[in-house]
């Protein structure tokens, strides 16, 4: 075959492959079996191996490939990807169209009502029709460039298709990428096997896997995409937003089928009705509608606000709620002691999953409820892994409920029970509970305090059933024999964990002091011990008067600091870390001249160059507070990728909002 055959052959199985891609990942109408596609492939990548001066970028198998990347450099969207204003009823958005009315002086509006996908919003950058730049919302104007993860999606084109026509010379692309419910249940399952963390929704799955380096592990996440607008784009004869969309989807991108063109608020709201009640149907998951202004010419018009369009709105969703039935009440106990009493349920279908299960918090809050086992009760899922008991609906009580009987022992350990004066929660005492030591070991190797990854809830519930660990201080006397002959533990697995046990003897102090599980002591709590005392030993010298004396340890904190570091269980451990070579004391931690000094700084959103443990440690070393809310007196807010409801209360509250780039001046 002469080189201008090999050429003409190698376009001829890019075009075909491209054509099936569109068939299978976009329309869902394949036309060949998975083996004649294979054969496809397989064809091209040979005669790409052969000619490798033919290979370019958009050939359909480059897709997965390379070496995995050390970062993701920051890219800017030529136009910001602006966050939506909320609605949550028919009467606010009645509100957002006469806004819309008013400022376009009475003329027609129609709007478009689309899905609000529960995903990851991504750019697409192409430059005449071939794909040129992938990239995060990040902060709306700046975002992480995750080209090489975005190409593992086969429903994203490489190239334009030949159907599209005129093929604009640049054009930003945006969608939502997302994790069907099904693809998220499978890898959880192989997360659990593995000991790991599992990702509470789709939406924070979808997110962990574009923020990987390696795009061969992208590619195995099945994740897929649904465009639903455009940015930038050099071409002017767009005149609405139904026309881009139809456009789109001849140039091959994957539009989300579920919009509607409504010529009035009556059908918008209609519509919105209609998905709420629709939306368990999906395959994955929605949280609200976005209405849209149809004409692009009025949005111009519309213009924007400082964060939102004027020409667009979300509705979100209510808070799904459903009626079941308490079988049973069962306590859990945590790594504190602290019993927890839940609601075994009768299933029931709540956003999108089956319920069977609903925290009650504690024994006060079944009181005030009045719930009893067998009552009929209102559950609700809003933003919670775990449903909660909203209510009892009484009226369909039938005589035979039984309320439930505050427990007296441990029902692990058969310990007496305590309650502290003034608190809600009542408590096992023994340390030696093994609940409490399996909870014990799995915080203290928590990537917030020891960071020992691959010590989850698998590999922790086999080491202490197997009594090769008693306490967290066991764990730096495993052996890779141990660790090896745990279920499902490869080799190589097993000498990760141990080398992570092994590195996590260097960790600061403040991460240690935080990693004993002390009551009352969080990450800020500990970083103030770790730079006020230096040492573990000094910690436990202190009295609770010199406790006090250290600015923010109140005297609750101070005598739970106390009572840990003469509590002779405890100490026992210790001395075990302390012959490991464990690090157990640092010098004092001074603030770079306290610039941040008595600062209340809250962070939203993921940063791009520093995790969140990092940025708090820098607020601290400075001399600032790291909160979780945001208050009126919170100093700033730091604005990271994806932010949530923090930054609407901030705006709100009129606080002050910087930038990543920003923070990392001032802390420089």
């Amino acid at each position: 075959m002469s080189a201008r055959d090999v050429k003409g052959e190698i376009e001829k199985l890019r075009r075909l492959i491209r054509h099936h891609d569109y068939l299978y990942h976009v329309l869902d109408k394949p036309e060949i079996s998975d083996q004649e596609y294979d054969n496809l492939y397989r064809k091209l990548k040979d005669l790409e191996d052969d000619n490798p001066e033919l290979l370019t970028p958009d050939s359909p198998t480059q897709r997965v490939g390379g070496e995995p990347v050390k970062g993701f450099p920051m890219v800017n969207h030529i136009v910001p990807m602006m966050s939506l204003d909320n609605t949550y009823s028919a009467d606010e958005i009645r509100q957002f169209d006469e806004r819309v009315k008013k400022n376009l002086k009475g003329e027609k509006v129609e709007y478009v009502v689309e899905l609000k996908f529960d995903g990851v919003s991504i750019s697409l950058l192409y430059k005449n029709g071939r794909l040129s730049l992938g990239a995060t919302r990040g902060d709306g104007v700046n975002g992480d460039d995750v080209s090489n993860n975005l190409k593992t999606i086969r429903s994203i084109p490489l190239v334009f298709r030949e159907e599209a026509g005129i093929v604009p010379e640049s054009i930003e692309i945006r969608g939502e990428v997302y994790m069907t419910r099904k693809a998220l249940s499978e890898i959880n399952r192989e997360k659990e096997k593995k000991g790991e963390g599992l990702f509470a929704n789709p939406r924070n799955a979808a997110a962990g896997s574009l923020k990987l380096l390696d795009p061969s592990i992208v590619a195995k996440r099945k994740l897929n995409i649904y465009i639903w607008g455009v940015g930038y784009y050099k071409r002017t004869d767009f005149k609405t937003h139904v026309e881009v969309l139809e456009y789109l989807k001849e140039a091959g991108f994957r539009v989300n089928p579920y919009y509607k063109l409504c010529s009035n608020v009556e059908e918008v709201t209609e519509y919105c009705n209609l998905w709420e009640k629709k939306r368990d149907k999906l395959e994955f998951e929605i949280d609200g509608m976005v209405l849209k202004v149809n004409n692009l010419a009025q949005r111009e018009k519309l213009g924007m606000t400082t964060k939102s369009p004027r020409w667009a709105i979300a509705y979100k969703f209510p808070a799904e709620k459903a009626l079941t039935e308490v079988k049973d009440i069962i306590v859990q106990v945590g790594r504190t002691g602290a019993i927890t009493p839940v609601a075994i349920l009768k299933p029931v279908h709540l956003s999108g999953t089956t319920v069977s299960r609903a925290t009650l918090h504690n024994f006060d809050e079944i009181e005030r409820l009045d719930v009893k086992i067998g009552d009929k009760v209102y559950v609700e899922k809003s933003g919670e892994i775990i449903p909660k008991v909203l209510s009892v609906a009484k009226d369909k009580r039938r005589g035979r409920e039984k309320p439930l009987r505050i427990p007296t022992e441990c029902p692990v350990c058969g310990s007496k029970l305590a309650r502290d004066l003034g608190e809600v929660a009542i408590r096992c005492e023994n340390v030696g509970c093994p609940a409490q030591i399996k909870e014990a070991i799995l915080h203290f190797a928590s990537r917030n305090a020891m960071d020992i990854e691959g010590m989850g809830d698998a590999i922790t519930n086999q080491l202490v059933d197997k009594a090769l660990i008693k306490d967290y201080g066991d764990i730096y006397y495993l052996k890779f024999n141990d660790v090896k002959n745990l279920e499902r533990m490869a080799e190589k697995s097993a000498q990760n964990l141990m080398d992570a046990i092994q590195n996590s003897k260097v960790n600061d102090l403040n991460r240690l002091i935080y990693a004993l599980g002390i009551r009352h002591v969080g990450e800020h709590a500990a970083w103030v011990l770790a730079g006020h005392f230096g040492s573990i030993e000094k910690i436990q010298d202190a009295s609770i008067e010199e406790l006090t004396k250290v600015n923010e340890i109140g005297p609750v904190m101070a005598e739970s600091i106390y009572g840990f570091f003469h509590n002779k269980e405890n100490l026992k451990i210790l001395k075990k870390l302390k012959e490991t070579g464990l690090r157990m004391s640092s010098a004092k931690i001074k603030t770079k001249g306290g610039r941040l000094d008595g600062k209340s700084v809250v962070i939203t959103g993921t940063l791009k160059s520093l995790t969140r443990a990092e940025a708090e440690e820098a607020v601290r070393k400075l001399g600032g507070n790291p909160s979780s809310s945001v208050s009126k007196n919170t100093s700033f807010l730091i604005l990271g990728e994806e932010p949530g409801s923090k930054l609407d209360k901030a705006l709100a509250l009129g606080v002050k909002i910087i930038t990543e780039e920003e923070f990392k001046k001032i802390v420089r």
